[in-house]
């Protein structure tokens, strides 16, 4: 199969899964958070929610970075990845927003404070277990076809397993008489969810202002255009990433005495051994120097 549409029906179906398990979590957690009384249940309910949007928008941002390069976008659109990672910021941060506001309500307003019953902790154990699950897979997924916006969703998804670990705490502390610990419970959703957007900025920022990937993968550069029989040394290598994918530039040393016509051949054979054996990149750009004065600035 080949490898972009294999790319695709992965991140298709992980999308899909993502949207809809958090649509039917959505559902129940209101469900049972309002009948119970449970306001970290109901917070969870609207944190879920949000896990609906920011599905959709990894799905967007993967489906427009998977569109091949054009006149405009000669470098392809990759980078449309970490933005969606970057608006999934914006929605984890008005939840915390929303969440933090009904706990002052509750807590400083002085609003009456009742124990909520033990249907929400069962939706608690219920929303780990699918969670959890979620999270394994979106984030398997991402990793496997290198895509920032399935990741940062599955970064996403795995605050809920603690949040609802969270919930099951507090409705067992309320139904011991702690009633305040429910209201606690969400303001401890919020803040997680506030670190959950920290991280997702940072990452995604620094894959839009081309951070390496890794160390490694200059190394794979490396080996990869050493193969060529005829390559005598690699240098002045740089490594553009754009998110899913990344661009590599590299110098290579060559006989001096090469005619143009073969030095461009090889150039050529190290460019396709660079893109085949090297995951990230899908684009390399080789400049010949003779190995005897090297070409270095």
């Amino acid at each position: 199969m080949n490898k972009d549409l294999e790319r695709e029906n992965i991140g298709r179906k992980a999308s899909m899964v993502a949207i809809s398990g958090n649509i039917l979590l959505t559902i129940f957690n209101f469900i049972v958070g309002t009948l119970s009384g449970s306001t970290a249940l109901v917070a969870e309910a609207a944190h879920t929610l949000s896990d609906v949007i920011t599905s959709i928008l990894a799905f967007v941002g993967f489906k427009i970075g998977m569109k091949p390069a054009d006149r405009d976008h000669q470098y392809g659109h990759g980078r449309a990845e970490p933005i969606a990672g970057l608006i999934i910021v914006v929605f984890l941060v008005v939840v915390a927003y929303e969440i933090l506001s009904d706990v002052y309500v509750k807590l400083l307003m002085n609003e009456s404070l009742q124990a909520p019953d033990w249907t929400a902790a069962g939706m608690a154990v219920i929303g780990m277990i699918v969670n959890y699950a979620m999270t394994t897979y979106l984030i398997r997924s991402g990793k496997k076809i290198n895509s920032p916006a399935l990741i940062a969703d599955g970064q996403h998804q795995k605050v809920d397993i603690f949040s609802c670990g969270a919930v099951l705490v507090g409705v067992i502390g309320a139904q011991m008489g702690f009633t305040l610990l429910d209201p606690i419970v969400a303001m401890f959703i919020a803040i997680m969810v506030l670190r959950t957007a920290f991280v997702v900025a940072r990452d995604n920022i620094n894959t839009i202002m081309g951070k390496l990937p890794s160390e490694e993968i200059l190394e794979e550069i490396r080996a990869a255009a050493m193969s060529v029989e005829e390559v005598k040394g690699v240098h002045d290598l740089r490594v553009n990433n754009m998110g899913p994918y990344a661009s590599a530039e590299l110098h290579i040393e060559l006989d001096g005495d090469l005619k143009l016509r073969e030095s461009h051949e090889i150039s050529h054979k190290v460019e396709k051994q660079v893109i085949n054996n090297v995951g990230p990149i899908k684009m390399a750009i080789v400049h010949t120097c003779p190995f005897e004065d090297g070409c270095e600035e």
